[in-house]
């Protein structure tokens, strides 16, 4: 097998060092992060790359041994709508190469983008410096749009147009289930052989198992209460205006319940939904309380002071945030789409809910409130079935894609 060890990452719209919740990053932020640092454990070095934001962060900033995050000066310093970026490609790419320039020759084996705004500058890259590019999808346009079509309006035309070139010219491309991988061979005609399936990992040092009374105490919730939690970007795609509408239907048919809903997250540029109005529109101030993203360490305690931890997204390729509550022994609800259904076992370590109606998810949290065997008994196998996820698996996947990028390249000139 042919030996890979530099990797130049691109992660452009957005960091992995900011703080998932918040703005557009989420749960690629924790992948790129996560997948970077393994990679290096086994003896890969990665340049991630990506742009400067206005946060003020050095040029070149270790994230850690083995892997460095470059902070491309491209485009104006500030945060910038997704829609905005794919007409700054060009600057991406030559602020890339311009460091590559003062690196030594050869330095990289392959590229790896992720997300379509990085994967139209990796195919610039890849040409430019005769490398196979190797690229994660993580969303994707024609899926959004089939499962969006009544909240939404449809993903432009040259986002598809994007991936489609994305698929078309990559090496690689890895999907997270083996759902995308089909998805990818269904709507983009991705040839099989190409298509590489890696799911995702989870880090179980900081999510795992913990005494719940005692993150109860410390995050103020009562014993007696039902606590239910929601961990992501507030927007429709996510469906936290489905868990407000499930929370008012249970509260109409079940006012003993003594529901507490915790809604963490910030919205993400045009996308971003207002939950405050509907939260007063069905008079549920005092069950639903939204509250800012916060770090790992703290998410983790989130986790274990709940009873559920809801996903109702329209659209998940995978879903992290499932695996991570999951390994917190904490049982997940969530929406039978996408990739969820491998991140969940429905029946082991959770609940899958057919369809987005407010009756329908109030079902399911009625019935886990009503049965509290049926709680432990999931969150014991949630523990369970989170344990075969690890980054380092991760890593060692995505380091044979790399690998067989790499012997099946045709290099034009040698490098």
């Amino acid at each position: 097998m042919s030996a890979v060890r530099r990797v130049a990452m691109l992660s452009l719209h957005t960091s992995p060092l900011e703080q998932p919740g918040r703005g557009d990053a989420g749960g690629m932020n924790v992948y790129v992060r996560s997948t970077a640092l393994e990679l290096a454990g086994v003896g890969i070095e990665v340049e991630i790359f990506t742009r400067e934001s206005g946060e003020g962060r050095p040029p070149r900033e270790v994230l850690g041994d083995g892997v460095v995050v470059h902070h491309l000066d491209a485009g104006p310093p500030r945060p910038l709508p997704k829609e905005a970026l794919p007409g700054l490609a060009g600057t991406f790419a030559d602020a890339i190469t311009d460091v590559a320039d003062l690196l030594a020759d050869g330095h990289f084996d392959v590229l790896h983008s992720h997300y379509w705004v990085s994967g139209i500058v990796g195919l610039t890259v890849s040409r430019e410096m005769n490398l196979p590019l190797v690229h994660s999808m993580h969303t994707m346009a024609k899926v959004k749009n089939l499962r969006m079509k009544a909240l939404a309006a449809p993903e432009p035309a040259d986002r598809i147009a994007g991936e489609q070139d994305i698929v078309d010219g990559a090496a690689r491309v890895i999907a997270n289930t083996r759902t995308e991988a089909a998805e990818l061979v269904s709507l983009y005609g991705a040839s099989r052989d190409r298509v590489d399936v890696v799911a995702p990992g989870v880090d179980l040092s900081t999510f795992h198992p913990g005494d719940r009374g005692a993150a109860r105490a410390a995050l103020a919730f009562s014993p007696d209460q039902f606590h239910v939690v929601f961990a992501g970007r507030i927007q429709k795609l996510k469906g936290p205006q489905v868990l407000v509408a499930a929370a008012a239907e249970l509260r109409r048919r079940r006012p003993d319940i003594p529901l507490a809903v915790s809604i963490l997250g910030s919205g993400s540029g045009s996308e971003a939904l207002a939950l405050q109005p509907l939260i007063d529109h069905f008079g549920l101030t005092d069950e639903v309380r939204l509250y800012p993203p916060v770090t790992a360490v703290h998410l983790a305690q989130w986790f274990r002071s709940a009873d559920a931890v809801v996903m109702p997204s329209y659209s998940e390729s995978f879903g992290l945030v499932a695996l991570e509550a999951q390994a917190c022994g904490t049982p997940v609800v969530a929406a039978n789409v996408g990739g969820l259904p491998q991140a969940v076992s429905d029946g082991r370590s959770g609940i899958l809910v057919n369809g987005h109606t407010g009756a329908a998810w109030a079902d399911a949290l009625e019935r886990l409130y009503d049965d509290a065997h049926l709680r432990e008994t999931l969150g014991r196998g949630a523990a369970v079935h989170a344990l075969a996820f690890g980054w380092q698996r991760t890593a060692l996947l995505t380091a044979q894609s790399y690998r067989t990028a790499v012997e099946r390249f045709p290099a034009a000139t040698t490098r």
